[in-house]
């Protein structure tokens, strides 16, 4: 297929499923890329809980840290169905701090990750990734923040309905967690620059890109591009972020040939439902799409965005 044409039917999918998307596939050997709106920015939802869990253990490498030291997190009790891990605790929890990475990024705790934030602070997380190098991704608030959305007040069909309807011609929005300008964000560009920075690191110590890829390999949330891009031939490590209207996944496939591609989806729907399955394999099959015209292109140069 064309590279014409793999845009047009990647792009027909999205509109299918009722995403506006941004995404990149970045071939990690070669540089070469292919993306649709990679430069687009949306609100980063769970995605932040990378770059968080970098800042921990590159502080934790100083000295700043200790990832032994235990920290007790106070019951969270969210009562809205979704979060996972300690925010349905009822009772105090005592963790190490690298154990709370793990429950963050692999399994997607918000509360873990809130107890991280405590210790590095979100403006401290952006100031972590600006002097590694890494642009283009704002941390400016806890995840507990987003889990006080209409959500928690309106029936699921009508608090999306008002976040799809909400939004402002400046790409704002009236729900601050889906307003770019005050909420975590960071374009598809930028994530895969993480992520390439994880996988071939300079900047970042090695040590705490090895943990990090390690935790992204262990995420139980797979299921929007995993089906499309694991297999007895391949691993798949990401994470995915999800909130209101967002459904965003980052991640790396290694392949038994040594070919290696950072791949990040991040979308928008316009439809009003929680349960959206077309959704979630249209952004499996977009990315499918994209890795295999790369990957057939190869050093040809794939290098393209629509």
């Amino acid at each position: 297929m064309s590279t014409a044409r793999v845009f047009r039917a990647a792009r027909a999918a999205l509109d299918d499923a009722g995403l506006r998307g941004g995404f990149l596939v970045r071939d990690l050997r070669t540089g070469e890329e292919l993306g649709i709106e990679p430069d687009a920015v949306f609100p980063a939802a769970s995605l932040v809980k990378v770059p968080l869990a970098v800042a921990v253990l590159e502080a934790a490498g100083r000295g700043e840290l200790d990832l032994a030291a235990p920290v007790t997190v106070p019951p969270d009790r969210v009562e809205a169905p979704g979060p996972p891990g300690l925010m349905k605790f009822r009772h105090p929890a005592t963790i190490a701090v690298e154990d709370l990475l793990y429950q963050a990024v692999a399994i997607s705790d918000g509360a873990a990750a809130d107890a991280l934030f405590a210790l590095v602070p979100p403006a401290r997380v952006t100031a972590e990734l600006r002097r590694l190098g890494l642009d283009g991704i704002a941390v400016r608030h806890r995840i507990r923040d987003l889990s006080e959305t209409p959500a928690e007040q309106l029936a699921p069909p009508l608090a999306h309905a008002l976040a799809i309807g909400a939004a402002t011609s400046g790409q704002g929005h009236l729900i601050p967690q889906l307003d770019v300008s005050r909420t975590n964000a960071g374009s598809a560009r930028a994530f895969a620059g993480l992520l390439e920075a994880l996988w071939t690191p300079a900047a970042i110590t090695p040590a705490t890109a090895a943990r990090v890829r390690e935790l992204l390999g262990d995420t139980v949330h797979r299921q929007r591009l995993a089906p499309d891009l694991a297999s007895d031939a391949s691993r798949w490590s990401s994470k995915t972020g999800t909130v209101l209207t967002m459904r965003h996944e980052m991640g790396v496939v290694e392949h038994a040939d040594g070919a290696v591609f950072a791949i990040v989806a991040l979308t928008e729907s316009r439809v009003p439902a929680v349960v959206q399955p077309a959704a979630e394999a249209a952004m499996g099959r977009v990315a499918r799409l994209l890795r295999d015209l790369l990957r057939a292109e190869g050093a040809a140069g794939g290098r393209g965005v629509c």
